[in-house]
């Protein structure tokens, strides 16, 4: 039997995948220590910060899912925008802002005269964490909700059942894993995060990999990144685990609320809101106008954008035979679900990794490929699934009708799926763009010696004090994030 055209490649992105692995757990193979009391902190302090935000973004999210799925609003897709908009700002910038805000000498104490705690450690990252990751609890538990008949809860009512009492003992049961997958989702983003904890001043797996990676304890740090990618891999398990249940739609319920119930909820989540996305916006523009543009370099946007259109790029012509060996069989399945494991992988994890087989290969050492072999591994099944899903939607009698009339596999991949498709392959490398343009962990460790991205530039910034010079950069990457949150939110509509 002749294999799929696809599948050689899509083998050998499997293979590139899963090499990050194979170079830690050589340089593990050398550390003194595989546990000590220090990993204990260290594992203490980052299970406690995931557990904080995973409760956080359900006490937030889950509520705003209500909110935004059955009750009767006006501007309800302006809502819905601004629940989920604090997607739209990288953690690492709110949690700039906030520490910048908060504490003596902060910046509310400048303006306001205003005394406030600082905002930092434990405390710190988790309220910056969930103010961040709600959105992804919202999101699926939303999902969940607008795909259940209103008739349960009407019946209930009808025999009694308070509204309150419907939406415990009938709604949320049958959401539970809606809420599940959602949290999984902020227990990887918060275990995976770098800048956070970092400038939080917080202990975790991630900060402390950068501090031995710096301390040139690259064997140390390789042992950190196995351990963080230990429980990562069971968070992913768990997650492959859960299977959304689909109920047949029936009509939606819409709740009436008074204007008094409307001005409570406007009073609870405003303030988050407000920390969120008015604060750090805020910020910025207070110190665009107190420093104005005149230091900001244009060339560190421009490295940015270079950059992030080559790992685009690299990334749409990798994941296209991927995802159409995906579509063929068993086997293609398989080498697509390895590619995703780059996902999985912490960006300070994955620049530990390549720093070392940059080190093997000189000729990549330092240099602007190995940046983007990075953006690639890390960011490839967000191309990937983007193709497969507008390949999944195509005709499959069009590309056997241009077979019946003559034309080779290779013409009707180039004359009719390719062109029908461009629409998957271009979402996906915007996709690609934007997250490569928000990477912090990995261009740090494997960006190029005098090589400034808009995310790095920030970080030297911080660690320099010199806060002011955040106004360009910063507004920069809120707005760039925007552009991806606008792509999901309208993969949203074209799904519904």
């Amino acid at each position: 039997m002749r294999l799929p055209a696809s599948y050689p490649l899509a083998l050998l992105a499997a293979l590139v995948a899963l090499t990050p692995v194979y170079v830690l757990l050589s340089l593990a193979s050398d550390a003194n220590t595989l546990f000590d009391s220090h990993n204990l902190e260290i594992l203490g302090n980052t299970l406690a910060l995931m557990a904080l935000t995973v409760l956080g973004s359900i006490l937030i999210g889950v509520p705003l899912a209500f909110i935004s799925a059955y009750v009767h609003l006006p501007l309800k897709k302006f809502w819905l925008v601004l629940f989920a908009a604090p997607l739209a700002i990288p953690s690492y910038i709110g949690a700039f802002t906030l520490y910048a805000a908060f504490g003596p000498g902060g910046e509310i104490e400048g303006l306001f005269g205003l005394t406030t705690a600082p905002m930092y450690g434990l405390s710190g990252a988790a309220i910056v964490m969930t103010l961040y990751t709600f959105p992804f609890v919202m999101m699926t538990t939303r999902s969940s909700l607008l795909s259940l008949d209103a008739s349960m809860v009407n019946a209930a009512r009808t025999l009694g059942m308070s509204m309150t009492g419907s939406i415990f003992k009938v709604i949320l049961p049958r959401v539970v894993n809606g809420i599940a997958a959602g949290s999984l989702l902020v227990a990887l983003y918060t275990l995976s995060d770098f800048g956070t904890p970092a400038m939080m001043r917080l202990d975790t797996f991630t900060r402390v990999i950068y501090v031995e990676y710096n301390a040139f304890g690259l064997n140390r740090a390789a042992m950190l990144s196995l351990q963080l990618m230990c429980i990562v891999g069971f968070l992913l398990f768990l997650e492959s685990q859960i299977k959304t249940a689909t109920e047949r739609h029936g009509r939606a319920l819409i709740l009436f609320p008074s204007r008094l119930q409307l001005m409570g909820l406007f009073t609870i989540f405003t303030p988050i809101l407000m920390l969120a996305i008015g604060l750090p916006l805020a910020i910025f523009m207070l110190w665009l106008a107190r420093d104005g543009v005149a230091d900001f370099d244009i060339n560190i946007a421009w490295n940015s954008a270079y950059a992030s259109i080559i790992a685009a790029l690299t990334a749409v012509i990798v994941a296209i035979p991927v995802a159409h060996a995906a579509l063929t069989g068993k086997a293609g399945r398989i080498m697509e679900r390895v590619t995703y494991f780059g996902f999985g992988i912490p960006g300070i994890v994955m620049g530990t990794a390549l720093v070392y087989g940059g080190l093997q290969l000189p000729l990549l050492y330092q240099t602007l490929a190995l940046l983007v072999i990075a953006y690639v591994l890390r960011f490839l099944p967000l191309a990937v699934g983007s193709i497969r899903t507008s390949t999944e939607h195509l005709d499959g009698s069009l590309v056997k009708s241009a077979r019946v009339l003559g034309a080779s596999p290779r013409e009707a991949f180039m004359r009719v799926t390719l062109p029908l498709t461009a629409r998957g392959i271009v979402a996906g490398a915007a996709l690609v763009f934007l997250e490569s343009m928000r990477e912090l962990e990995a261009t740090l460790l494997l960006g190029p010696t005098g090589f400034e991205t808009l995310s790095t530039y920030l970080w030297r910034v911080y660690e320099a004090g010199y806060f002011g010079r955040a106004a360009i950069p910063g507004l920069l990457l809120v707005v760039i994030s925007a552009g991806g949150l606008a792509i999901m939110l309208s993969g949203e509509k074209r799904s519904s």
